[in-house]
């Protein structure tokens, strides 16, 4: 070999060794959680969570940053692009990875392609509420309204083409019955409006609901998980109430940009692991009816690959699309 040919090898070679070293040694500084909502909400309140048990297994400070805008695509496209080099994660939800690839006209990002799934960490149950005032306390005597007057009753959720409007286009698709969609800015919004009665039901997330529920100024009459929230065990699944299969939910997951290194994916991977774990994190966790999960990479990508295929025909037969 000649001499530019082994110095040229020899600096390759260290090279290596020293991309080894710093895979080897993350973090050695801060890593930024790109939150892609604003803060308050159930993602928010998770990530938070989250960051901090990492920070102590990690030995580096995990912030949380809220970038929101576009339904969760402004943050989630950051990241996409960011240096993956896993520095900057992103706290991603059915909305980023699922519904807005399908649902946005341009798409900022492929939701496969672009991301390397980290973990699966918790799902959250939505639940179909009423207004106490309309008549009916199960699935199928809601049923029953709805066909017996097609034309008579509307849904609110949280704005078009969101996880809690498709929940609702879902549940009329399967169980073949009419009610008009009232998008809002936000569940907020929505909530108060059935709670003074101005649209009669709603599908939400269990933790926004759940004080009301209690308070008796909402009525639940199913959880949308395949199984009982435990905070809620006397209300039933829809998909037990009469439509078989029906199965929605929230759910939250770590991505980093597609390309980071298996060992900073593997880092991060064990650094969930750790937090989920944690009793003091679980206990958080049942206080809005999060399951954990904590999933290998593996089995978040093949969750995304699922959910994708599954909000595909929902979403077509809507006829939801964005700008």
């Amino acid at each position: 070999m000649s001499l530019l040919k082994s110095i040229a090898a020899a600096a390759v070679f260290a090279g290596l060794l020293a991309a080894g070293s710093a895979r080897a040694e993350f973090p050695d500084r801060m890593i930024t959680l790109v939150v892609p909502f604003a803060a308050g909400g159930s993602t928010d309140v998770v990530a938070r969570i989250i960051a901090q048990r990492m920070s102590t297994d990690l030995g580096q400070q995990v912030i949380v940053q809220n970038v929101a805008g576009a339904g969760g695509s402004l943050g989630a496209g950051n990241v996409a692009t960011a240096q993956p080099d896993g520095y900057t994660i992103l706290m991603g939800t059915v909305a980023t990875h699922a519904l807005n690839p399908l649902i946005l006209k341009q798409k900022p990002y492929d939701a496969e392609k672009d991301f390397a799934p980290v973990s699966l960490l918790v799902v959250v149950p939505n639940v179909l509420v009423v207004n106490p005032q309309l008549p009916v306390k199960t699935v199928p005597e809601l049923l029953a309204l709805l066909k017996a007057d097609p034309d008579k009753y509307a849904y609110a959720s949280s704005g078009n083409g969101t996880p809690l409007h498709l929940s609702g286009e879902l549940f009329k698709s399967m169980a073949g019955v009419s009610m008009q969609h009232v998008p809002y800015k936000g569940s907020g919004p929505a909530l108060n409006d059935v709670i003074a009665n101005q649209v009669p039901i709603m599908f939400d997330n269990l933790p926004s609901s759940s004080g009301h529920i209690k308070a008796g100024t909402l009525r639940a009459l199913a959880v949308t998980t395949p199984q009982r929230a435990p905070s809620f065990p006397d209300v039933p699944t829809i998909a037990e109430s009469g439509i078989p299969g029906y199965e929605t939910y929230t759910w939250n997951a770590l991505f980093a940009p597609a390309k980071t290194p298996q060992p900073v994916v593997a880092r991060l991977n064990a650094a969930a692991k750790v937090a989920m774990a944690d009793p003091a994190v679980a206990e958080r966790m049942k206080e809005f009816s999060a399951t954990i999960v904590a999933s290998s990479p593996e089995a978040l990508a093949a969750h995304v690959k699922d959910e994708i295929a599954k909000w595909t025909p929902v979403v077509k037969n809507a006829n939801v699309q964005m700008d």
